[in-house]
């Protein structure tokens, strides 16, 4: 199969991308009822956001497709897999797995982690049971990936399982220019506990670039599943995410998401609590500058009683750039005594950023606690004055209102995460290539964040000499 631009996608090429894979029927079946589905839908499927939308600056036109990509390297992420190199990880390489690096101990205790490739032929149930729960009418985006996927990952915490170490996805599109198209399946089963750093990666290129990901988490049964997301690809790229996480009774999930590169990001994300008990984290961390566009959807369905959510979205804007946080909550008529909250707020920090929040409630019972927010402000003149008589740059005094805004939200993250958010964004602000690898820079300030918030070492302290 050639590069062919999105535009031109048909069922011919789905057939060659389903043939070169040697899929069973019913995934052939399904790519193409998908890819139908595709061709209809608009760009936003609620005419309440297609005026606030900028998905249409994904240019199809421009956006290339293939079976195979460049397999090599960018250069760029050298030094970072050098590091991973004796952790638990999975590197994705354009539509190529580069590298899978799982301890003995870990597979021999049943973790698995593969290419969605390996799964179908391994793992065939849990697929298709994941793939056919996902409903491509939903969303335009979700149709094209159920179609298209030429790439995906794969990985399964078995029952009873404990994870110390995070297990690491480091995804970059290939120096080719050709785009990706994702779909990666994360399942934890009853009583186990595992963390997913992912990290996403694009080179310069002088035309769009696109990473589609389609993710399907389940997380089982009194389980607790703790993942970050730091998106810090090249200002070229699109990054285009739909996520749907069904949590079952006592199960937890707490997701991080940093939004920094790529000039378009449209994530979708959803959450199902399915059973009494469940609970999802979802903390939203975005910073914008030059003419970055930032599209979020973030959706909590209570599906049963006594469930707990939590959505909170922070942008931070400079230049041009613009942020669009909706949100849902829905509390079922069977999901009486659950609480749920979800804000989105964002900073501008130059005339020429723009911020809409759209958030809403949708209640079907009674005794909930159910509760939303939105504030989208300039930056505080007379704080700017009061720190600059603190003899502060004016973009000092921006730097540390930025830090107190992200201050709340922060304190839910591991000192891991938070280093490397507090990183990031030093690296933008000074105009620096972003990575997370770990120079000297970023190890103080991971020695910093382990010392920060240590309230409970303060209280034993203060008993201790009583």
């Amino acid at each position: 199969m050639q590069n062919l631009a999105l535009s031109t996608i048909g069922f011919r090429h789905i057939d060659e991308i389903s043939s070169s894979k040697n899929e069973p029927d019913w995934l052939k079946e399904y790519r193409k009822n998908s890819l139908s589905v595709y061709q209809k839908l608009p760009l936003e499927t609620s005419p309440l956001y297609n005026k606030y939308t900028d998905a249409n600056k994904m240019d199809p036109e421009q956006v290339s497709l293939t079976i195979n990509s460049d397999k090599s390297v960018p250069e760029f992420l050298t030094n970072r897999l050098n590091e991973l190199a004796n952790e638990t990880c999975i590197v994705q390489i354009g539509s190529n797995i580069h590298k899978i690096n799982l301890p003995d101990e870990l597979q021999k205790k049943g973790l698995v982690i593969s290419s969605i490739d390996d799964a179908l032929k391994n793992y065939t149930d849990i697929i298709q049971k994941t793939l056919e729960s996902t409903n491509s009418k939903e969303d335009k985006y979700t149709a094209l990936n159920n179609a298209a996927f030429n790439s995906g990952i794969f990985i399964y915490v078995p029952r009873n399982l404990i994870l110390e170490k995070p297990i690491h996805i480091v995804s970059s599109l290939s120096v080719d220019g050709v785009s990706t198209i994702s779909r990666n399946v994360i399942v934890t089963e009853d009583n186990s506990k595992a963390s997913i750093v992912q990290e996403l990666y694009a080179p310069k290129t002088s035309h769009q670039q696109a990473y589609l990901e389609l993710l399907n988490v389940s997380v089982g049964q009194n389980s607790q599943l703790d993942g970050t997301t730091l998106q810090i690809m090249d200002n070229s790229a699109v990054n285009f995410s739909t996520r749907k996480s069904n949590i079952a009774q006592d199960g937890k999930i707490n997701w991080y998401l940093g939004l920094f590169g790529a000039m378009l990001s449209r994530y979708r994300i959803d959450y199902y609590l399915n059973g009494s008990g469940a609970s999802a984290n979802d903390s939203e961390v975005v910073f914008g500058n030059d003419n970055q566009s930032f599209d979020l959807s973030s959706n909590v369905n209570h599906e049963k009683p006594s469930t707990e959510a939590k959505v909170i979205e922070k942008s931070i804007l400079k230049d041009k750039s613009k942020s669009l946080f909706k949100g849902m909550i829905r509390i079922k008529e069977h999901a009486s005594k659950s609480t749920s909250f979800l804000s989105g707020r964002s900073i501008l920090l130059d005339k020429g950023a723009k911020s809409d929040s759209i958030p809403g409630l949708e209640i079907f019972t009674n005794d909930v606690k159910a509760t939303h927010s939105a504030s989208i402000a300039q930056i505080d003149e007379e704080q700017i004055f009061y720190l600059q008589t603190r003899c502060l740059t004016r973009e000092e005094a921006e730097r540390i209102i930025v830090e107190g805004f992200l201050e709340p939200l922060s304190r839910t993250m591991s000192y891991q995460v938070r280093a490397w958010i507090s990183y990031l964004i030093e690296s933008k602000w000074e105009g620096r290539d972003m990575s997370i690898k770990n120079d000297e820079q970023l190890k103080a300030l991971v020695e910093v964040e382990e010392t920060r918030y240590n309230e409970n070492a303060e209280i034993e302290q203060h008993y201790k000499y009583r």
